[in-house]
């Protein structure tokens, strides 16, 4: 058998970690169908986690490869839209009058998924980003759509009544997956550096956030996506002063 014909193990490792990452959304479905809403959020939690780590396993080892892009890609569709939507519709619209509003809005949801990670993937391969650096994604990214729909779910478990508001649920979910179909620039974080200096400082918030998600991890959770509300206007004007400032010395 030529060399050309054989992969060693550092090539489909990561892949591995993809496969697994499905396994968790796979099981959050089970999770969510058994009434299990804590054990179904843990499993979308994991794909997030996994899914943080097979990309930067692809590129540690220097094994990135189409195939293991494409099958991110189908992992990030069904973790972060479909998973996430079933479990919204089973926690709050199954068995209501508004079960065909939720459906619709599961959806959409999903749809709006699909749509954001195609222009991602034809983006890449087109390396059309919002800037040289890509500092930005161009909208809400798949893991953070999964967890911004979520929200509503870890305001129920924290001790918030969200059940009595289905209309109000469903428009949610449209408006989330609409952020991630926009062309609102959003931050990155995979090219952030940060100097030697605040190296312990960054370690420590980390390790509190860690504390955080183990002791609290609910309104943690919520704290979290709200700030990454917040972060959103606030990216797109960085993005237009970035913009502004390439446009002053390109003239």
């Amino acid at each position: 058998m030529t060399k050309q014909n054989t992969i060693t193990l550092r090539h489909i490792l990561p892949s591995i970690v993809t496969v697994l990452a499905i396994c968790a959304g796979l099981t959050s479905l089970r999770m969510t169908f058994d009434g299990r809403l804590e054990a179904a959020l843990y499993c979308i939690l994991l794909a997030a986690v996994l899914d943080a780590a097979d990309g930067k396993l692809a590129r540690f080892l220097d094994t990135a490869s189409p195939f293991g892009a494409e099958l991110d890609t189908l992992a990030d569709f069904f973790n972060f839209g479909i998973a996430p939507g079933i479990l919204l519709y089973y926690t709050f619209f199954l068995g209501t009058d508004h079960a065909n509003l939720g459906w619709m809005a599961a959806m959409i949801m999903a749809i709006c998924c699909a749509l954001r990670l195609a222009r991602f993937n034809i983006s890449v391969k087109t390396e059309t980003t919002y800037d040289s650096g890509n500092d930005y994604f161009v909208g809400v990214p798949a893991p953070a759509l999964g967890s911004l729909a979520l929200m509503p779910v870890f305001a129920q478990l924290h001790g918030f009544s969200t059940t009595d508001w289905p209309v109000f649920q469903a428009i949610y979910m449209i408006f989330v997956g609409l952020l991630a179909v926009s062309t609102v620039p959003t931050f990155s974080i995979k090219h952030v550096s940060i100097g030697r200096a605040h190296f312990p400082v960054v370690i420590t918030l980390t390790s509190i956030l860690i504390i955080c998600l183990m002791t609290y991890p609910w309104p943690t959770l919520i704290a979290a996506n709200l700030m990454y509300l917040v972060s959103l206007p606030l990216s797109y004007l960085s993005h237009q002063k970035l913009a502004r400032a390439l446009a002053d010395a390109n003239s």
